[in-house]
């Protein structure tokens, strides 16, 4: 089986005691690529730093809004000048994390919004795909990506919204990231939407540390859980966790415009 985990955090403490057994039990497991995700100024050369170490691991920089009050005017200006000096190479894979939350209060939208569109931007004028944070702010994410028509779309990660959301983001470009979250019972809501979306449309994610699986509950997330994670997600589609494993690779492969063959 070849699983890729399309959103990890991989660089924080959470895993400085155990990063390299963690990364060997993901790979023995059928794990082949994952990505990590900067989410503010201070941590990129961090995540940089041990993608460039590892070769199956792939790096993507933003500034998530969940951390919209340490983010600085400069930083803008400093991801322009890592995006622009990593054109090119293969280990920089996207723009992300960064987005729209709305279910934290404390988080302005106005500043919010000018910060994704300023990044939505950067993702448009590099040619990346964006990795986007959307919580409760689908309709507002939905109308900004029609203005922007990014040119290779991007992953809406931990997607938990309708199926008719599920729809227009397609219609963008964009994959919907899906993970621990709809393993849990209780979250008949999304399961349901899962259980709807066509193949061509899902990427498989962990979002370790955080969102852990219904199988280890109050646990640290880890790449490692995938393979449960994908078996199952593919119970709810009614098909074989092989199958739901190859397309979700294959959608992940062309998203981030990786050969068949990569590490």
């Amino acid at each position: 089986m070849h699983l890729i985990d399309t959103h990890t955090h991989l660089d924080f403490p959470d895993f400085d005691a155990d990063r390299g057994q963690v990364l060997l039990r993901s790979r023995a497991l059928g794990v082949r690529q994952m990505v990590v995700l900067g989410v503010y100024q201070s941590n990129w050369q961090r995540v940089w730093d041990l993608v460039q170490a590892e070769n199956d691991l792939y790096a993507a920089f933003g500034l998530h809004p969940v951390y919209l009050q340490q983010h600085q005017p400069g930083h803008l200006i400093e991801l322009r000048s890592w995006l622009e000096r990593l054109a090119g190479q293969p280990k920089l894979c996207a723009v992300g994390e960064f987005g729209l939350d709305y279910f934290l209060p404390e988080l302005p939208a106005e500043q919010q919004q000018a910060l994704f569109e300023a990044q939505l931007g950067l993702a448009a004028e590099f040619e990346l795909p964006a990795l986007l944070h959307v919580r409760r702010a689908h309709a507002v994410t939905i109308a900004t990506l029609k203005r922007y028509k990014l040119k290779r779309g991007g992953i809406v990660h931990a997607f938990a919204g309708s199926i008719e959301e599920a729809r227009e983001y397609l219609k963008l470009g964009f994959k919907l990231g899906l993970g621990g979250a709809a393993t849990w019972p209780q979250a008949r809501r999304l399961r349901k939407v899962v259980a709807q979306l066509p193949l061509e449309a899902i990427v498989l994610e962990t979002d370790s540390p955080d969102m852990a699986p219904a199988m280890h509950p109050q646990q640290r997330n880890s790449p490692e859980y995938l393979a449960e994670i994908c078996a199952a997600l593919a119970e709810l589609q009614g098909i074989s966790s092989a199958q739901l494993a190859e397309a979700s690779s294959c959608n992940a492969r062309q998203l981030f415009g990786w050969a068949q063959s990569a590490p």
